[in-house]
């Protein structure tokens, strides 16, 4: 079978698995990290390595194939979609990883990376090993990783290193779980069984193959889905990540306010009126998906084509996941009051739901709508 046949197979799996059972969803909330079953599917489907080559065990997909395998996921479960995206996010690192360093990692079947873009440690040069302590923050997917990504500081025999400009170099690392503690650190109202805890380091040491740096110029592989750049690789796996828990809660919503109307009996007036919100809300979400994706699309055919993507269009694409963001916020604010108290109560799916957009959509990548 072609490399191309096993990865469109790997796509067509995806309704297959056992995601869209609400009991497991409840279950991660409770456990604060994301169900067995769950993990069984995402190891059985690659999900954590959407974008790995096929030759080190991953799906090898594309950015259009993989955003709309993570909107989907998160469309069932916010921290589903987020665990997924979080760590294919930071497997997507094999682009630019030692080879020999990355066929180690890749060779577990049940390899998952987890990450934090903090900057949080300090790795001391000292021969051929680095020294490394520190904290990271907002790890998603750490109860269940293999290993963790961490930004550090770096260090020559104690001495900081800078840059031509005077500032501190930061480089990027691979650790293994063993060398790493996790603290409980997650206690926000949503994303619960994302499990985005924070961990440490405390003065381990590691070789030198497993520093790295995120720049198109040191890619260690040739396909293009590692030469598009990371601010705006991840802004768009963020964004459909948003627009996914955004379809869940809008059809939530509407689901509530239909069956209050089976026990209230709103009049003709008020029955118009959410219908003519209810279409509207619909088809500003489409136009926006749709306007996403033209965009995601268009980016990455240019890079296809011409090696690599114009200032205009990356900046096109920030700003479409920041409008796409902003559209969500306006839309789910203006429905939300039609669940009623419903919406209130802790342990429905609608509260969790509404709890996990309310906490995603506060990341920093996205706050600003421009």
């Amino acid at each position: 079978m072609s490399d191309k046949s096993k990865k469109t197979n790997k796509v067509a799996e995806f309704p297959k698995t056992r995601f869209a059972q609400e009991d497991l969803a409840k279950v991660g909330e409770e456990r604060g990290v994301l169900p067995t079953e769950w993990l069984e599917d995402i190891y059985n489907q690659g999900y954590f390595k959407l974008f790995v080559p096929v030759a080190l065990g991953g799906l090898g997909l594309d950015l259009i194939e993989g955003l709309k395998i993570e909107e989907k996921l998160a469309r069932q479960d916010g921290s589903l979609g987020w665990t997924v995206t979080l760590c294919a996010g930071a497997a997507w690192f094999v682009g630019f990883l030692d080879q020999e360093l990355a066929r180690e990692v890749f060779a577990d079947p049940k390899v998952c990376l987890a990450g934090s873009g903090f900057v949080g440690g300090k790795a001391d040069l000292i021969g051929e090993e680095y020294l490394i302590s520190g904290q990271w923050t907002y790890a998603s997917g750490a109860l269940h990783a293999s290993h963790f990504t961490a930004n550090c500081e770096i260090l020559e025999n104690g001495k900081p290193l800078l840059d031509k400009k005077g500032n501190p170099v930061v480089r990027a690392f691979i650790l293994k779980k063993e060398e790493v503690e996790i603290l409980d650190g997650w206690s926000y109202m949503g994303m619960i069984a994302s499990g985005s805890h924070a961990f440490k380091a405390e003065n381990i040491k590691v070789p030198f193959n497993r520093c790295f740096e995120i720049l198109p110029s040191h890619t260690k592989l040739k396909s293009p889905i590692y030469q598009y750049p990371f601010l705006q690789f991840a802004e768009a796996t963020l964004a459909v990540n948003i627009l996914g828990i955004s379809s869940h809660l809008l059809e939530l919503i509407s689901k509530t306010f239909w069956k209050r109307n089976e026990i209230r009996t709103y009049d003709s007036k008020h029955l118009k009126y959410f219908r003519k919100q209810e279409k509207k809300t619909q088809e500003k979400l489409d136009k926006v998906r749709n306007d996403f994706y033209a965009q995601v699309s268009e980016s990455w055919k240019e890079l296809q084509n011409e090696g690599k993507i114009s200032k205009k269009n990356l900046k096109s694409v920030s700003k479409i996941s920041r409008k796409l963001t902003a559209t969500c916020r306006e839309l789910n604010s203006k429905m939300y009051p039609f669940a009623g108290l419903e919406a209130a109560k802790t342990h429905t799916e609608l509260n969790r739901v509404w709890r996990d957009f309310n906490t995603v959509s506060q990341h920093a990548l996205l706050i600003f709508p421009f």
